[in-house]
This record gives structure tokens, C-alpha cells and sequence, in this order.
């Protein structure tokens, strides 16, 4: 799949390309549009501290490009790319090089949230760095059940949430098992943040949920420079468009590396729903 020239036409449409010089080229672009971006290299599933090392590289390189070359954008990750799944210390070193260099560059560290087994470890480590650094905030899932108790204390602690739905198959003890009550809880969430979190970031393609973000601005309740939307890159274009153009912040979350045949795999295994919304969307398109 990964020397097919079908598959890397397919691919193209959602990741920027296999090197930081292509998801740069991208950023640019998008910057040119009005658009910021967060930028995540490929590769969670590291088999060796080494590779986790290896990563953090990459992100620190990241972080430094980024600063020199002027693009708006910051970068995301997931803990387990850094050595989480076999020591939580050595990740959290490497974690720390990383908001340190995002700290002294005056940029900013996404720590994306993974399956619920991982929830607990990600918070408390998110927590550490932005006591020392400022320079981190985390990724909240409206499909657990615990989020809403989480976000409560994030915005407490001025820390920076992401809110999205969750696209891991969790057990039914863990998170709401229909759209349905995802869908309410995501809301509920996301009018806490706007209310009282700290430049929440609102990431959906659901045109509802974001009304309702439209909403809360037109009703003066939070200024359209307050918090961002977040999308994918390539998924729903014209809506990306439509709220740039009526003045709203908009980021996108561009992938790139070698690794995209088996991070989209693994997004579209985790949750069939997945595979339905990827194709919803090349249609559309």
C-alpha cells in the first residue's frame, strides 16, 4: 500500500506528505489562507526507547524550524510515540526537553489523549510540565464519561483543552456507548470551556456543534478571538473556508511522515464509524 501509487493519492488528500519539509510547504499554504496549523509526524507505535529518542528529535527539530522559518503553528504529539508504553520516567524526560524548547521558543505542545488506559497517565504528566513550562495543554474526549469532571479542573488550572469526540473503542464503562449521548456530552463540554477555559479549541467537523459554538459568540458570550476551531487536514474544505472567511480562527491538524499507511489503519480499525466519515468526505469532495 505504502509504494501504491492509488494509495498515495488517497493519502495525499489527509496527510501532508513524508517529510517536515512537505507538512512546512503545507503550513505555508494554509498560513497564506488565514488557516494556523499544528503539526504531527507519524510513528506512535515505537517498539524501543531508542525510537522514542529518535521522535522526540524529530519533535525538537519540529519546534525549531518552526520558530525560525515563522510559520503559525505548534506542534501535537501522543505520549506513547515518546516511550510511554514501556517507562513513564524516560517518556516523561523526553516530554520535558519538549515543552522546555517550546517555553524558551514561545510556542506551544499539544499532548493528544489516547484510549482511556492511558488517561490518567497523560493528565498527570501535562499537569507537571505546565506547572514548570506553560508551554503544554492536552486533548480532552467527549465519549469518556469522566471528561466532564476532568475539563472542570483543567480550566481550573488554566490549562489549554482541545476538545474532541474520541475515536477509540472504549468499554461501556469507560464512555457513553451512543452518538447520541457523545454528541450531548461533547456540547455540555464545549459550552463549559467557552465559559471558563483558557483558549479552548474546538475541534469537530459537525456543522451542529459548530452553530452552537457560532452561537455563543453572536449571543456575546465569547469574542471570536477567545478560542479555534480545530479540524483534519483535507476533511470538510468548505467548511474550513466558510469560517475563515466569516473572521473565526481555524486550525489544522496536519499529519505527515512515513508512517501513514498504519496510522490510518489504525484510526479506521479502532472505530468503524471512522471508515464511513473518511468516505462521506471523499465524496463530498
Amino acid at each position: 500500500m505504502e509504494t501504491s501509487a492509488l494509495a498515495a493519492r488517497l493519502a495525499q488528500r489527509f496527510v501532508a506528505g513524508a517529510t517536515l519539509d512537505d507538512a512546512l510547504q503545507t503550513g505555508r499554504r494554509l498560513n497564506a489562507e488565514g488557516i494556523t496549523v499544528t503539526l504531527d509526524h507519524l510513528g506512535e507505535g515505537v517498539t524501543s526507547l531508542a525510537e522514542a529518542a529518535a521522535a522526540r528529535d524529530v519533535y525538537l527539530r519540529m519546534l525549531s524550524t518552526i520558530a525560525e522559518t515563522g510559520i503559525q503553528g505548534n506542534v501535537s504529539l501522543k505520549l506513547t510515540q515518546l516511550g510511554l508504553d514501556f517507562s513513564y520516567d524516560p517518556c516523561r524526560a523526553n516530554m520535558e526537553q519538549l515543552a522546555a524548547c517550546a517555553a524558551r521558543l514561545h510556542t506551544f505542545v499539544r499532548i493528544d489523549m489516547e484510549d482511556s488506559s492511558y488517561t490518567d497517565r497523560t493528565l498527570r504528566l501535562t499537569r507537571d510540565l505546565h506547572a514548570a513550562y506553560g508551554s503544554v495543554g492536552v486533548v480532552i474526549q467527549a465519549c469518556l464519561r469522566r471528561s466532564r469532571q476532568d475539563v472542570e479542573a483543567l480550566c481550573q488550572e488554566g490549562i489549554r483543552v482541545r476538545l474532541c469526540k474520541g475515536a477509540y473503542l472504549e468499554p461501556a464503562s469507560a464512555a457513553f456507548s451512543s452518538k447520541r449521548d457523545v454528541d450531548r456530552n461533547y456540547l455540555e463540554l464545549m459550552k463549559l470551556l467557552l465559559d471558563k477555559g483558557e483558549y479552548p479549541a474546538i475541534a469537530t467537523h459537525d456543522e451542529r456543534i459548530v452553530n452552537e459554538a457560532k452561537a455563543y459568540v453572536e449571543r456575546g458570550k465569547i469574542s471570536r478571538n477567545a478560542f479555534e476551531f480545530q479540524m483534519l487536514y483535507g476533511i470538510r474544505r468548505d467548511l474550513q473556508r466558510q469560517l475563515v472567511a466569516e473572521g473565526y480562527r481555524l486550525r489544522l491538524y496536519v499529519p505527515f511522515g512515513q508512517a501513514w499507511y498504519p496510522y490510518y489503519m489504525r484510526r479506521l480499525a479502532e472505530r468503524p464509524a471512522n471508515v464511513f466519515f473518511i468516505l462521506r468526505n471523499l465524496i463530498r469532495q
